[in-house]
């Protein structure tokens, strides 16, 4: 691409950022065009760009992710056509959606290849093709393969990112349907639940493929942590695609089956609606993600403690179909002290309330200053 665009790019002091997110109720069913719900949470990915003139190429420092790699420049489209025939295979059925990337690191840069397509790469002049190398960063307090939205995480970021790099801003419409392409490639299809909560930030639903944002009371205990926590099961050993592919099998015909997703769905929103008890709309939703096979037996165990306790729980996220880690569990548990004393008889478990984050994928423009 020819362009009289330059940039300055900026320092380590500037980063995008973009927000995690935990379904309350919809996982799988949104498959059949049922409604889904989901909050954006107040853990996040930042990625940040810093030029090195004389560098090889493109080089990832992902921090807890990777030790990081080196991409030639020169050879970025070739990168991204390489993984599209790898997601072609997966599609025919020649390649398992696990193996379609190769290392960690390839998701951001595929999406910085993907928006080469559509923008200039930084540093390109109408005489210099090439784009500028150097170090592109990442950390992420977000747990990996949980069912916290990581994948669209970064990916959301690193386009808010090369934006900004190149002063040629999307619409949220269009880094929307971006983080959805590029996260295809990380679980068989991209989500419009993941891509919405990391793109707009807050609650949100999508019904048959159109988004909306209902709105919260700012004295709801959704949005200021009050009675809604996570708990961190543990990684699923079988991947977001693995188990669509696995619950379309042996349900995707089973229309009554979506309709009663689609109805505890709208039960559950209803009660966030009125600031009433969720507690039977999550209880029931936890039912049907049994039904369907998802929930370990381990983590099952866990939701019966903490309905005796006197909450209600259910996975978030796509659950597992094989070994006994379920990824995020989503708990409500109006007691404070009762959520204490049973998470003291799992004291290896990560948990925390549940924050919602207002904002979604952003720019920050210095490293001290609060974000956007």
């Amino acid at each position: 691409m020819s362009t009289s665009v330059t940039t300055n790019v900026p320092e380590r002091d500037s980063l995008a950022r973009a927000p995690g997110k935990i379904i309350l109720s919809g996982e799988h069913s949104v498959v059949y065009g049922a409604p889904a719900l989901a909050v954006a949470v107040e853990h996040h990915t930042e990625v940040w760009f810093t030029p090195m003139h004389r560098a090889a190429g493109l080089r990832t420092a992902f921090e807890n992710l990777s030790a990081g790699a080196t991409y030639p420049l020169d050879m970025l489209r070739s990168f991204k056509t390489g993984l599209d025939r790898r997601f072609d295979a997966f599609v025919r059925g020649d390649l398992p959606v696990r193996e379609v990337l190769q290392r960690p690191d390839d998701l951001a840069v595929y999406t910085m290849a993907s928006l080469h397509q559509f923008l200039p790469m930084p540093g390109v002049t109408s005489t210099r093709r090439l784009p500028t190398p150097g170090k592109l960063s990442s950390r992420s307090d977000l747990p990996l393969g949980a069912g916290m939205g990581s994948s669209a995480s970064v990916i959301a970021a690193t386009s808010v990112l090369y934006e900004a790099l190149m002063a040629l801003p999307q619409t949220p419409e269009e880094r929307f349907e971006r983080v959805r392409f590029c996260e295809r490639l990380q679980h068989g299809r991209g989500s419009a639940i993941d891509a919405a909560a990391v793109v707009y930030g807050g609650l949100i639903r999508v019904d048959d493929g159109e988004l909306s944002h209902p709105k919260l009371a700012e004295s709801h205990g959704l949005a200021d942590g009050q009675g809604w926590y996570w708990v961190l099961h543990g990684i699923p050993a079988s991947p977001t695609g693995e188990c669509v592919a696995a619950v379309r099998e042996g349900f995707g015909s089973d229309k009554a089956l979506w309709d009663a997703f689609a109805a505890t769905t709208q039960a559950l929103q209803d009660s966030l609606d009125g600031d009433t008890d969720p507690t039977d709309a999550i209880r029931k939703n936890h039912s049907l993600l049994n039904k369907i096979g998802v929930v370990p037996e381990d983590a099952a165990r866990f939701i019966e403690a903490v309905e005796a306790a006197g909450g209600a729980a259910k996975v978030s996220g796509a659950g597992a179909v094989r070994g006994d880690k379920a990824g995020v569990i989503l708990v409500h548990m109006d007691d404070p002290q009762a959520m204490e004393t049973l998470m003291a008889s799992y004291p290896d478990r990560r948990w925390e309330r549940l924050r919602l984050s207002g904002s979604g994928a952003h720019l920050r423009r210095r490293a001290n200053e609060p974000a956007a």
